[in-house]
């Protein structure tokens, strides 16, 4: 973990460098204070030497702006490289996301990674900055006093030794068990931040069903959970302050009594005391700032290691040694396919898949929720690698390819339709970032999109919300369908993307798709079997195998699943998924 973190400060090492230099400045100008205070008690005031007490003022004066001067280039330094350091880790968390596979992507929650790239971050950037500057600073302002104390008078100095090993093992003690608790905390953050964008994401749906009241109670809950853990975590932590004031003052009442009897005793001069009780002061809120540290490297141990276990897991689908840079057509065979989401157990969610596509085929895919329509169209564009078998697309496996080049020429419309906040135009050009406006249209027209889009006041440079909220259902599938087709594919998927969308339209859009592009092939997950009647061939879905695989009168005469649905929908009833029906 340590050394994954330590990678991203990358071209922040210099100031990295530079600010525990300035803080050692800054204790060596401090520490050298209360000797000269000492010197100027003993060697000028008692002495009446007006010229000493001027000549050792004007040192302390250059010593206390070196300390300032220090102190603020240790700061400025400390801030860039912390925050230089926070934004490397934002940046390699997020560029790594984007090489995930689906199956990685399946390992975090939204959420978990939201708060990963937030919270956990900020709580890294505080902690390196505390490290760079008080981890060094506190450490080396303790050793210089003590030294100074000794070197001053080493009988009392003992009273600082005995303070310092007493406070460490409470130190010791009081992290240990804060530890298990912040790294709960952050546990708990992640079901906040989910309760959160849940209820954003879908607020329409929460005040349609008036389940506000719902809503707030389940983000109560979330919140009351983090406020319980860092109370917890917090009335441990709290213990610091009073245990160290109470070793402070204990520690002056202490050498004020030695020191007040020796100065009687003629062992000690009154500047010596003085210097002890700088020193004191100096040790004991040194021994307070790295408490301060210890506490903030504990909260900051559980966000290293959900933020390095992010940035080191590496991609489960990746480029072959020799990638295959070019598909030579649309056709598509599984040969004998088992496909599991976890990979080493549980039942395959696919079993013995075998079929044979032609390039150019239009292919319909019907079946019952839970029959793995859905992953069988995922295992094309090498969204999910095969279990058992081989996917091949233009007559090579999808695992020979370089993944970019297979995606290229695959293009799919995805159950949950995404467009991203941005124009019309913006989005359609995620197909071919290339595409002049007349081609966009052209998409547009293909995909029954273009009539609502000049309705809309700004036409094709309308601006799309963040989810695509101010387009209704059947519009966003539309674009989304015109996105696709932007790509000029030779496979193309539409999972269930004309479902929002009239029967007419529908058609329309089929019509489109065999006039416009009859070279591609196409893959079309429908519910309705007039979305899919007039497809080359139509596959049945049952229970993660093909029960059946013909053209539509074939499967009307002979296949008893193929026979309810169309009989369910020609009664009127266009949601299959009934009990038994699958």
């Amino acid at each position: 973990m340590v050394k994954t973190l330590l990678s991203q400060v990358k071209e922040y090492k210099r100031d990295s460098i530079l600010t525990p230099v300035f803080m050692i400045l800054e204790v060596i100008f401090e520490t050298l204070i209360p000797l000269l205070m000492a010197s100027i008690i003993n060697d000028g005031v008692m002495k009446g030497d007006l010229k000493h007490i001027y000549i050792v003022g004007a040192a302390m004066l250059v010593l206390a702006v070196g300390g300032l001067w220090s102190g603020a280039m240790g700061g400025k330094y400390g801030a860039r490289a912390s925050t230089g350091f926070a934004k490397n880790l934002r940046k390699a968390m997020y560029e790594n996301i984007q090489t995930f596979s689906f199956s990685n992507i399946d390992k975090y929650s939204t959420s978990g990674l939201v708060t990963r790239l937030t919270t956990d971050v900020t709580n890294l950037q505080n902690a390196y900055q505390m490290i760079l500057r008080m981890c060094m600073r506190s450490p080396m302002s303790l050793i210089c006093a003590m030294a100074m104390a000794f070197y001053v008078n080493a009988k009392v100095a003992c009273i600082y030794l005995i303070a310092v090993i007493v406070l460490g093992i409470f130190l010791f003690v009081l992290v240990r068990k804060t530890m298990g608790y912040f790294d709960a905390v952050f546990r708990k953050y992640d079901d906040l931040n989910e309760s959160v964008q849940e209820n954003v994401s879908a607020i329409r749906v929460v005040k349609a069903y008036s389940r506000e009241e719902y809503e707030q109670s389940k983000f109560r809950k979330a919140s009351e959970n983090v406020y319980k853990m860092f109370v917890k975590a917090e009335s441990l932590i709290v213990l610091n302050a009073p245990v160290m004031m109470l070793t402070v003052y204990g520690c002056i009442l202490l050498i004020s009594w030695i020191g007040a009897k020796m100065i009687v005793g003629g062992t000690m001069q009154v500047g010596d005391l003085s210097a002890l009780l700088g020193y004191c002061m100096n040790i004991l809120m040194s021994l307070m700032m790295l408490s301060m540290v210890f506490v903030m490297i504990t909260m900051s141990i559980a966000s290293g290691e959900r933020v390095a276990e992010v940035i080191n897991d590496r991609p489960d689908i990746t480029d072959p040694e020799n990638p295959v840079l070019t598909v030579s057509d649309g056709s598509i065979e599984f040969d004998h396919v088992d496909f599991s989401y976890k990979k080493q157990s549980g039942e395959p969610v696919l079993k013995d898949i075998n079929l044979q596509i032609a390039s150019g085929e239009t292919i319909g895919i019907l079946g019952g929720t839970g029959s793995a329509k859905s992953s069988l169209v995922n295992l094309v564009s090498r969204l999910y690698d095969v279990t058992e078998g081989s996917v091949r697309v233009g007559g090579v496996d999808v695992r020979n390819y370089g993944v970019e080049a297979l995606r290229n020429q695959v293009a799919v419309v995805l159950q949950n339709n995404v467009l991203f906040s941005g124009t019309i135009l913006d989005n359609l050009r995620w197909g071919d970032p290339e595409a002049t406006e007349e081609e966009c249209k052209h998409a547009c027209e293909l995909a029954c999109a273009d009539e609502f889009i000049q309705k809309m006041p700004k036409g094709y440079h309308t601006y799309i919300e963040q989810g695509g909220t101010n387009v209704s259902g059947g519009q966003k599938q539309r674009l989304c369908i015109a996105r696709a087709l932007l790509k000029k594919p030779k496979v193309l998927i539409l999972d269930d993307s004309t479902s929002a969308v009239d029967t007419a339209t529908d058609a329309s859009i089929r019509r489109a798709f065999a006039e416009e592009i009859p070279g591609t092939t196409k893959l079309i997950i429908a519910q309705r079997i007039s979305s899919i009647q007039n497809c080359d061939r139509i596959i049945v879905m049952e229970d993660g195998r093909v029960n059946d695989f013909g053209a539509h009168e074939e499967l009307l005469a002979q296949n008893q699943i193929y026979q309810e649905i169309y009989e369910s929908q020609a009664a009127g009833n266009a949601d299959f998924d009934e009990p038994g029906k699958e």
